[in-house]
């Protein structure tokens, strides 16, 4: 029996070790878009004034993972690590049921944009990965090192360096590996085409009424509701519910809108596909916040500069935004920015 649990141990802290420096690795590759997820997070748990060190945050969790994941592979001081090993999978464990739940935050983040997962696959991942961590705490004790404290305090401490010096260098370039659905060389009319034969989303149409003897609202289809008792029933909301999950192409969101919120020129011809379309070059400035854009002065003034030479050129440039109307006419005026505005959702601009 002691020889299974001994095995049993050896195994999980393999499984979980190498699932963490994966993990810690992958999302590592794009720290700055797992600290979007997490400034997801802090808006959820209505923290929003910890959204400005939301890629502080994804660097370290990045370095506590790929740590952890060394620590115990190679069993260095497992009495003390294996306490932020359950600390780190308790908490991930309620927040994906949180999500899950009370579906807050769609896509956890846990593996990038590498592999998407549900908020309750998300969960069920986190389940799975708490036993064997338990065990792995049950049997701290029993955890025998592979190298000494100095060799074993070496290795871990580079496992910390190596995923900070990695984040920092994805954080100032761009991810080694590109998983980004805009990643350079995407054709972008061609990632938003749906494949033959896809299956879409499905809908069906829910008829929300109340009771108005005990207050209760009850869902009913249009095959089944009450619309005749009027004594007992009064309709509430109709909403469409989704019962069924498409395919959902590489880029789904990606739409141009006016400021005013047409997506059509005066010639009726959607501005997506008409700049998509363009056969000759065309510059998209991202600017999701303009907020956070305007006080860099030094940098309006180039793209100023940039923005008359693309006109002599006759090459088309205009700035995508999810900033309201007001933000943008402000910013207009204080840059002395000629070019033409269109919202596109905020995380669509983050993504690219």
């Amino acid at each position: 029996m002691r020889s299974l649990i001994n095995i049993l141990t050896v195994i999980s802290r393999l499984f979980v070790g190498i699932l963490f420096i994966l993990s810690g690795l992958i999302k590592a590759n794009d720290p700055l878009g797992f600290g979007y997820k997490l400034q997801e997070y802090f808006e959820v748990f209505h923290i929003p004034w910890l959204k400005d060190y939301g890629t502080a945050f994804a660097i370290f969790i990045c370095a506590l993972e790929i740590g952890l994941g060394v620590a115990l592979l190679i069993g260095y001081r497992q009495k003390l690590m294996a306490w932020p090993l359950l600390l780190l999978i308790v908490f991930f464990t309620f927040l994906t049921f949180y999500s899950a739940y009370f579906n807050k935050v769609t896509d956890c983040g846990c593996f990038g944009d590498a592999l998407h997962l549900t908020p309750w696959q998300s969960f069920g991942k986190d389940l799975i990965l708490l036993i064997p961590i338990i065990l792995i705490f049950i049997r701290r004790n029993n955890i025998l090192p592979l190298f000494g404290p100095a060799p074993g305090l070496s290795i871990t401490l580079l496992g910390f360096g190596v995923s900070t010096i990695f984040s920092l260098y994805c954080y100032r370039h761009l991810p080694v590996i590109d998983f980004r659905p805009f990643k350079i060389g995407t054709n972008i009319p061609d990632a938003m085409k749906m494949p033959p034969g896809a299956v879409t989303d499905s809908f069906t149409t829910v008829l929300k009424y109340k009771n108005l003897k005990t207050g209760e609202l009850k869902e009913f289809n249009q095959q089944n509701f009450p619309w005749q008792d009027t004594v007992n029933w009064k309709w509430d909301t109709t909403i469409n519910k989704k019962i069924r999950e498409g395919y959902k192409t590489p880029i789904h969101d990606f739409s141009l809108t006016d400021l005013n919120g047409g997506d059509a020129d005066e010639k009726h011809v959607k501005y997506t596909k008409k700049f998509l379309s363009n056969p000759d070059y065309s510059f998209f400035l991202i600017c999701y916040d303009l907020q956070k854009t305007e006080n860099n002065q030094e940098l309006m003034k180039k793209i100023n500069s940039f923005y008359d030479e693309c006109t002599k050129a006759q090459i088309d440039m205009i700035a995508l935004s999810a900033s309201v109307p007001a933000t943008v006419d402000k910013f207009k005026h204080e840059q002395q920015a000629l070019y033409d505005f269109y919202t596109v959702d905020e995380t669509t601009l983050k993504t690219m």
